[in-house]
């Protein structure tokens, strides 16, 4: 329970960040692209230190093996989804991105759904508690900002919550029989979660190549730098490491259940790191009841998937 509470502590710190940096001038493809390229050189300096240079000698043959597949795939489940998650930044303060992200977890059984997968209906009860939740934040921010920063800042993080769970689902498909698209890709190495991290960031880079000429953005400066930085440390290494382990700590579904709900607690380390660091204001009615609402739900939902599974062991 600790270890899932510290990982959404280190999730949250990339909503605060990211608005830290938007609100200094940043500009937001910096945001997204220079959190990879950090994220590269983080995963191959641990697989080099830590002795498993073979097997990233492996990786990059894979990738080259693999091309177009980890182009795509990094760059709708990588590059879409962290690109708008930074764009919204811009226009929408971290709290209420951290919530509307959690969008995410109704567009997964969608993304389930649309790979030809069994969606627990059960569940989904619960998405409309969310949804209702997702609303009311919105509805509240609508009176401190004008309609086209409330669209600017939500609207992107609706698609890049459907982005990430397409792309993780495409991995997976590919990790087990393929399908007439996508490759399948039988390799011991995928079973390593840095390895899996490291080619879909490397399939990234035509996306970043493409966003940069359509975007033209000015340098970053060295604050961003800093910024993104440790958004790839805190978010990247050190909250999904504590998250895979708490979860690999846990001994039945309701220790994963646990686990999972507490991740929904960015939203409140989201709200209190931008009040406390960044001077934000405090929600509004209708936001507070946005955020009890989504908690609600996902709490709920959670619960309900993990007797689903239950059931049908």
């Amino acid at each position: 329970m600790f270890l899932g509470l510290l990982s959404a502590l280190f999730f949250s710190s990339t909503f605060i960040l990211n608005r830290a940096i938007s609100l200094s001038g940043g500009h937001w493809f910096w945001t997204a692209a220079l959190r990879y390229l950090w994220m590269t050189a983080l995963l191959v300096g641990w697989l080099f230190l830590s002795g498993k240079g073979s097997q990233l000698v492996g990786a990059f043959r894979l990738f080259f093996r693999h091309l177009f597949f980890w182009c795509l795939t990094g760059s709708i489940g990588f590059g879409i989804f962290y690109s708008l998650i930074s764009f919204s930044a811009s226009f929408a303060p971290g709290w209420v991105v951290a919530t509307t992200w959690q969008m995410t977890i109704l567009a997964t059984p969608l993304v389930l759904f649309l790979f030809g997968k069994k969606v627990p209906l059960r569940a989904l009860a619960y998405t409309l508690v969310i949804f209702a939740g997702i609303v009311a934040v919105n509805f509240g921010q609508a009176y401190q900002v004008s309609l086209r920063e409330l669209f600017l800042g939500g609207i992107p993080v609706l698609v890049a919550a459907i982005a990430y769970p397409l792309g993780n689902q495409m991995l997976w498909e590919a990790q087990r029989q393929g399908n007439r698209i996508l490759p399948a890709i039988e390799s011991d190495l995928l079973n390593n979660p840095f390895i899996r991290i490291l080619l879909l960031t490397l399939g990234t880079v035509p996306f970043w190549i493409i966003l940069y000429l359509g975007a033209h953005p000015p340098a970053p400066s060295p604050g961003q730098m800093t910024s993104t930085l440790l958004v790839a440390l805190f978010s990247g290494v050190i909250a999904t490491t504590l998250f895979l382990q708490a979860r690999h700590l846990a001994t039945n579904s309701y220790q994963l259940t646990a686990v999972d709900s507490l991740q929904s607690c960015e939203v409140l380390f989201s709200l209190l790191g931008e009040i406390i660091f960044l001077g934000g204001a405090l929600p509004t009615a209708a936001g507070c009841t946005g955020i009890i609402l989504t908690l609600a739900g996902l709490t709920l939902y959670i619960k309900a998937q993990a007797a689903t599974k239950s059931q049908e062991l």
